[in-house]
């Protein structure tokens, strides 16, 4: 996984792979692309690790149109309780820098894809 890039501005381009992604990089993070999903994540979780591998395909199958990053639940507490998360993994979908949609727990690759596409 890549570090975000302080500095790098609008028109950078796009990952093809998940972003670690901290509380105090987010907001920079999720103005900088029009489409984000965020996976929430904790290394002790089971379902997180089973979505990780779903996550970094679709990143690498949807470069260009989402941005997707992952954020630590563990180390960085500040954006879960800013946003509710009461359970993980959640998935939190942004649209023009706004909460557009929230996916919760782990699914199939297809299921996945299909409900953030929707937002494209």
């Amino acid at each position: 996984m890549e570090e975000l890039k302080s500095g790098a501005g609008k028109g950078a381009q796009w990952p093809n792979e998940p972003v670690v992604v901290t509380d105090a990089d987010f907001d920079a993070f999720v103005a900088k692309y029009p489409l984000v999903v965020i996976d929430c994540w904790a290394p002790w979780c089971g379902p997180c690790r089973m979505v990780a591998p779903i996550v970094e395909a679709l990143a690498k199958d949807m470069s260009g149109k989402v941005a997707f990053g992952k954020l630590n639940t563990d180390e960085n507490p500040t954006i879960p309780n800013k946003f509710n998360i009461s359970a993980i993994p959640t998935l939190l979908v942004f649209k023009g820098g706004k909460l557009a949609d929230r996916i919760i727990g782990a699914m199939p690759k297809e299921q996945l894809g299909a409900k953030i596409k929707k937002h494209m």
